[in-house]
């Protein structure tokens, strides 16, 4: 096994200048549209890509400088290679179509680690191996793996270009479809390099499609060295490496050693009629009603409200100096599920993705145009399915993967708040847990405080949906909905985030949502959608000091006139449905929640076991 790969792939960069001999006049020519004009001396980002190009030895080296120039070669590249298709031109401007290998349209988590020294750091939340295993395991399939191939260099920052709070890494792919992704997810090119300059301070990411085998696909992180390494997937999850792998399971970790918080939450803006706008995080597992949320369109019983996007899905959030909780957006596009989008769940994303997007495992209709179910209107006549099948109405199976894609730029979103690009952030006055819970959840609680509002995000459970490999339908815990996100143990999680509270003086007022709570006939208590906003409207209620509620064993619930459902076809019955607490059923959660718990077993704070107690002897009362 190469010591190049064992030793040099790391941020510990020890080639040195002599031994690169002929490969630094590569690099020099690789750099020949780079801005730096002393190219003598390598930079430390230039050595590591020269390390890898020894490794993976690709075809040809191309470093991306985002331009738009570069972004339409790259199209017609794979347009040529049938990497692309693209799609009705007239209807849907610079939108494209691709498909994935049929084993790779998701997340897999069972493939997925945490590489660390210990393994109780890793957690029981994560898989672990070593990281010398790891590298000598996975490092022999890097080997060779971009022959014939070109190999991106793909500098990119997460979060606005100047916000101190913004990170910078480094991608290397050999797949332009990751690259052209990477340039609508993060502000990538020449901006990125110009920020990091010479410094090494920045998330090594080496990914390589590889040959897609399940067999041989991999997805590991080196918290301690801030390194990402992926092979045998192109799926966005696991490839595109400035998402999940950098903005939440190396973010986590970077932002328990620095104090600050990685979050898989949406970002949001309420303006209500007399002006005032606060800002809420929300977090949702994926594929339940995130991406929906953050683009809320108020219905019009809720005339002179406004609903802003900041983010649809990741949240970074520092202390400020007035004892906030400061909020960015550290991605520049939207990577959202397709199924069930239409004009009616959100109108906003539908004027999103007419232009210039990317969808993958969509259907493709006679008139190329992309067709997923729930699609507004009815369904084509016939259609290539997501594998590009003939597929008709009347096929068993499906026209769409349940987990296909569209990316997007966020500046198209007509709903995108001017605040969202401001390098400070925004200031979070609430935070929302939430998931899908056919019953035992109340539509909307309280937290007592700021800790009891840390054990309702570490009791969140929901049930399991297409977004990741595996059974749907099935109720799992996700503490925070960063479960398969955290990258190290989640006892020591929870502890971080009951220190983030005792650094703020105005923390965010935190509540437990479900807009899926069901009758015994499985129909839907509450209408959701646009309607989440009365909802929304008693949180800002309680946040600003402007309305009471009840006291209950699980928290502060809306009094019955709380929500207002005027004109909504939401019975008394069903009303009190959605807010009962079920004794019985929560003694039998506390129970799960506890055991859950033990896992963590020294790691775990012993505030949370405090108030899974205080839990249990409210509810006997």
């Amino acid at each position: 096994m190469s010591s190049v790969l064992l030793q040099d792939l790391t941020p510990v960069l020890s080639l040195t200048i002599s031994s690169l001999g002929a490969r630094t006049a590569r690099i020099r020519h690789c750099f020949r549209d780079c801005p730096r004009e002393d190219l003598a001396m390598p930079t430390p980002v230039e050595q590591w890509v020269n390390q890898v190009a020894q490794v993976t030895r690709p075809k040809n080296i191309s470093w991306c400088d985002g331009s738009a120039a570069e972004y339409q070669r790259l199209i017609q590249e794979m347009l040529a290679t049938g990497t692309l298709i693209e799609l009705n031109q007239k209807e849907y401007p610079g939108c494209y179509l691709h498909r994935s290998d049929p084993s790779d349209v998701a997340r897999t988590e069972h493939l997925t680690f945490v590489c660390t020294s210990k393994q109780e750091d890793a957690g029981p939340n994560n898989n672990w191996m070593p990281p010398a295993e790891a590298k000598e395991k996975v490092g022999a399939l890097f080997s060779g793996a971009m022959k014939d191939r070109t190999m991106y260099v793909v500098p990119y920052i997460m979060g606005p270009v100047n916000s101190p709070y913004s990170q910078i890494g480094v991608e290397i792919t050999d797949s332009p479809y990751v690259a052209v992704n990477m340039r609508i997810m993060t502000r990538m090119g020449k901006a990125a390099l110009d920020r990091l300059g010479a410094s090494d301070n920045y998330v090594k990411g080496l990914h390589s499609l590889g040959d897609l085998s399940p067999e041989r696909r991999f997805i590991l992180h080196f918290p301690e060295e801030r390194l990402i390494w992926s092979i045998g997937s192109g799926y966005g999850g696991n490839a595109l490496l400035g998402k999940k792998c950098f903005a939440l399971r190396l973010g986590s970790a970077m932002a328990r050693e620095e104090g600050w918080l990685a979050e898989h939450m949406l970002i949001l803006g309420i303006e209500e009629p007399s002006g005032r706008t606060t800002y809420v995080a929300a977090a949702f597992p994926s594929a339940c009603g995130k991406t929906n949320m953050a683009m809320l369109v108020p219905p019009a019983s809720q005339k002179g409200y406004k609903v802003w996007t900041v983010g649809e899905d990741i949240a970074w959030m520092n202390v400020g100096a007035d004892g906030r909780l400061w909020a960015i957006n550290p991605e520049a596009g939207f990577f959202g599920v397709a199924p069930g989008t239409n004009l009616h769940t959100n109108p906003n994303v539908m004027a999103t993705i007419r232009q210039n997007t990317i969808f993958t495992n969509v259907a493709l209709t006679p008139h190329d145009t992309p067709y997923w179910e729930g699609l507004d209107g009815p369904p084509p006549h016939e259609a290539l399915d997501w594998q590009g099948k003939p597929w008709t109405p009347d096929s068993v199976t499906k026209a769409a993967h349940p987990n296909s894609r569209f990316t997007t730029p966020a500046s198209q979103c007509p709903s995108m708040s001017a605040e969202w690009e401001n390098p400070q952030g925004v200031p979070i006055s609430a935070m929302l847990f939430g998931g899908r819970r056919a019953n035992l959840i109340p539509l909307v609680y309280q937290s007592f405080n700021w800790q009891h509002g840390v054990f309702l995000g570490a009791t969140m459970a929901s049930e399991t949906t297409a977004a990741a490999t595996g059974k749907v339908g099935v109720v799992r815990r996700d503490p925070m909905a960063m479960l398969p996100f955290c990258g190290y143990n989640m006892g020591d999680y929870f502890g971080h985030w009951l220190r983030m509270g005792q650094r703020l003086s105005q923390p965010p007022q935190i509540f437990r949502v479900n807009w899926f709570r069901m009758t015994s006939e499985g129909k839907y208590l509450w209408p959701g959608f646009g309607e989440n906003l009365r909802v929304l409207r008693w949180v800002l209620a309680r946040v600003h000091g402007e309305v009471g509620a009840a006291e209950t064993p699980i928290g502060y619930l809306p009094h019955p006139t709380g929500i207002d459902v005027t004109g909504l076809d939401v019975s008394p019955e069903a009303l009190k449905e959605l807010f009962a607490v079920d004794r019985p059923g929560w003694m039998e959660a506390v129970a799960g929640q506890q055991e859950f718990f033990t896992k963590f077993g020294d790691h775990l704070p012993k505030e949370i076991w405090q108030e899974s107690e205080a839990l249990a002897r409210r509810l006997q009362a």
